[in-house]
């Protein structure tokens, strides 16, 4: 079953085409990575089913049923959430107040939304780490943070936004480990990211998009072997035999 589908997605900024005719789906389950060389539009496409930005033309569907020109909170409490490149935590105030902030989605009890996010805060291992300030974290802590406040919201669909950009190779591997704990939870996550080591391992499917444009589609063997791909995103490097 298709738990998102995207159907011709067009974004202009003025005169400057962002977005270009994408089509793509995501199976619930899966793990769907978008890549492409930066300022392909990557980030412009999770805006735009996020809801941050409303599409130029096409449709977006997200269980069924078409989401164009909904506001981010509405789409979070239908289940899609996301996360953000550049993370922006509450620095002032604890961890579980931040992953508290995500709970409130779902509802106004203060001791529901707690518990919630201490179970989030125990999945991703920062729950000896509940009374630490945001602002006092390491960039690794703060993007398990960022996802963690996502995840206290009770997604169906998670996009996250190069949550592994900034992290050394150790830290990659773990957050490869926790976003493959996440879908075996029973969660659908769309990524974004630019470490292809982390992205063969993980994605199910590949869609690569360049000048807005979708290039490619299929396997991580599929896409590392696509002449296209290799030309303007992967390099030789990353040629399958």
């Amino acid at each position: 079953m298709k738990i998102l589908e995207v159907k011709g997605l067009i974004k202009n900024f003025g005169g400057l085409r962002a977005v270009d005719s994408l089509d793509l789906s995501v199976e619930e389950g899966q793990i769907l990575s978008l890549i492409g060389p930066n300022g392909a539009g990557k980030s412009t496409v999770f805006n735009c089913i996020a809801g941050v930005y409303a599409p130029s033309a096409g449709e977006i569907h997200f269980q069924g049923a078409k989401i164009n020109n909904q506001k981010p909170w509405d789409l979070c409490r239908k289940g899609l959430a996301r996360t953000f490149q550049i993370v922006k935590p509450f620095a002032s105030k604890t961890v579980l107040y931040n992953v508290m902030v995500g709970s409130f989605a779902n509802t106004d009890k203060t001791a529901q939304a707690e518990e919630k996010a201490l179970e989030v805060l125990t999945l991703l291992h920062l729950d000896d780490k509940k009374d630490v300030k945001a602002g006092n974290l390491t960039i690794a802590d703060r993007k398990r943070l960022e996802i963690a406040r996502a995840l206290a919201t009770r997604p169906g669909l998670l996009l996250l936004d190069e949550v592994m950009a900034g992290l050394r190779p150790t830290e990659v591997d773990e957050m490869v480990e926790i976003i493959r704990d996440l879908r075996n939870s029973g969660i659908t996550i769309f990524v974004i990211e630019h470490i292809m080591r982390a992205i063969m391992a993980l994605s199910d499917r590949i869609v690569v998009i360049h000048f807005g444009g979708k290039i490619a589609e299929g396997t991580p063997t599929e896409v590392a072997s696509d002449p296209n791909v290799i030309k303007a995103y992967l390099g030789e490097e990353y040629v399958v035999s």
